[in-house]
């Protein structure tokens, strides 16, 4: 096994204490890489493309938690809809209720994470807090039997201004812990998805219990 993903992994868990899970972030990873990961313990990858997460998941072992991180599209929710764990960037009720459709069609609640938007970014995705809460509280949202959803995700800005990240993870634990009591039977605020490679260690300091890490444990992208 190549020892430098081994020591990175490591490096990585040692920083995220007791209440935070690492998900491997896998994108443009070949399957011998991410098996170093497997092999090093991390049973949680995260990958942004439909059709390269269900040809790894084909490719790896049956205990991996697969998470779709990135952007998903209506028409590419079927491919993953049968073995998915938890999609963190849901950004629409019509993404949602398309999520609901495949997961019934598969006999499966399919966990899901509304992506807030809390970048000062125009290329980030998100629900505002607003059309967040206009989401659970919309009608159709009541005729979702096959999804569940357990929290949040957000992407701070990219940026190395340490106190606007800090501000922007702290925006959204604050918005995490309103909807705690939210009464829903398929509402259950347990994940916090934030902090990726850069900003990761504020991102656990701030209460995520998810953190999106790829280039900390398998260097940078070419």
């Amino acid at each position: 096994m190549d020892t430098f993903i081994k020591e990175n992994i490591l490096q990585v868990n040692s920083q995220l204490g007791t209440k935070t899970k690492l998900i491997a972030v896998t994108k443009t990873k070949p399957v011998e890489v991410l098996m170093q990961a497997y092999q090093a313990g991390c049973t949680r990858f995260g990958e942004n493309k439909v059709q390269e997460m269900t040809d790894k998941y084909e490719a790896l072992p049956k205990d991996i938690d697969w998470h779709m991180i990135g952007h998903l599209q209506t028409n590419k929710v079927k491919y993953i809809a049968p073995f998915v764990a938890l999609i963190h960037s849901v950004d629409s009720l019509k993404l949602l209720s398309e999520i609901n459709k495949q997961a019934l069609k598969n006999n499966r609640v399919i966990s899901c994470l509304l992506q807030i938007y809390i970048a000062k970014e125009d290329t980030k995705f998100g629900l505002s807090e607003e059309e967040a809460i206009q989401l659970l509280q919309s009608p159709d949202f009541e005729n979702l039997k096959n999804i569940q959803i357990v929290g949040l995700m957000g992407m701070a800005t990219d940026t190395d201004n340490q106190e606007q990240i800090r501000a922007e993870f702290r925006s959204l634990r604050a918005f995490f812990e309103s909807l705690r009591e939210w009464s829903h039977p398929r509402v259950s605020m347990a994940e916090l998805s934030m902090g990726m490679s850069g900003d990761f260690p504020i991102a656990v300091e701030e209460g995520s219990t998810l953190v999106r890490v790829g280039s900390a444990i398998f260097g940078k992208r070419n």
